[in-house]
Order: structure tokens, then C-alpha cells, then sequence
């Protein structure tokens, strides 16, 4: 397996796979058109956010975007991993391991204090998360009405 940053047509893969990673991300309560994942991933882009990809063989298995976000409380610049997504029929197999490690690899030798990202309650990824030393920091509560 090799870990890198994306080709052109591999970015465009996985923007076409996106709407779907959210829906699974979000545990089935945003199902987004391609223009709202557009209107999402494309100012993160912009601003110098970037994917790592894990391939093998030419085939896509799965990604990781990350880059910097700011703490609306403190202002202190942080690295942020944005979106963690392997694809159905890789899972299982520890890519997401693998593309969390390097992704905290990147951030730390760009030099980031801190490292967050977001999840739902609800994501079976939190263990990972916390196997990898995440805790959590804020808790986001709902209450539909």
C-alpha cells in the first residue's frame, strides 16, 4: 500500500465518491448534492487543506483530508484532519490506521501544537480515533423540536 497525495484523476474520483463518504460520515443524516460537497471541499482546498490517498495496485482504497483550521475561542492555529474515508471493499483491512498515522505525520512536521477533528456520536471510527490518542475536547448536543 502506498500512501501520497492524489493525482488529478484520483482527486476527481474522490470528489465524485464524496456526497457518499459524507452520508456514511454523518451516519445517514446529510445525503449532499455534488455542488454542496463542492461548496465544502473546495474553500478547504483553497486555503491549503489537501488529501493523502492509500492506493495499491492503481486502485484507490481510501482517503484523508487535512490541514489547518483556526480555534474560534483562542485563534491558535491548529491542524485539523477534515475527512477520513475508506471505500467498502477495503475496509476492514487497517488502511484508515495507516492514513490516520500518516496524516498526524504531516500536521506535526508542519509544525501544528494540537491536532482535532470532528466526529458524530454515533461513528463506529471513534475507537480508532481514540486507539490513535484522540480524546474528546467539546460535545456538540442536539435537541429536535
Amino acid at each position: 500500500m502506498e500512501i501520497r497525495k492524489p493525482n488529478i484523476l484520483e482527486l476527481e474520483e474522490i470528489l465524485m465518491l464524496s456526497p457518499q463518504a459524507l452520508f456514511e460520515g454523518t451516519m445517514g443524516r446529510v445525503k449532499p448534492t455534488d455542488e454542496k460537497i463542492k461548496r465544502l471541499i473546495e474553500p478547504l482546498l483553497e486555503k491549503g487543506c489537501y488529501y493523502l490517498i492509500a492506493t495499491e495496485d492503481s486502485k484507490l482504497m481510501g482517503w484523508i483530508l487535512i490541514g489547518a483550521s483556526k480555534d474560534q475561542f483562542t485563534d491558535m492555529v491548529i491542524g485539523f484532519i477534515y475527512e477520513l474515508y475508506v471505500k467498502h471493499e477495503f475496509r476492514g483491512k487497517g488502511i484508515s490506521k495507516q492514513l490516520m498515522k500518516n496524516a498526524i505525520d504531516h500536521l506535526k512536521l508542519e509544525g501544528y501544537p494540537e491536532i482535532r477533528l470532528g466526529v458524530f456520536a454515533e461513528n463506529h471510527a471513534i475507537q480508532l480515533y481514540e486507539e490513535m490518542g484522540f480524546s474528546a475536547r467539546n460535545i456538540t448536543m442536539s435537541l429536535p423540536v
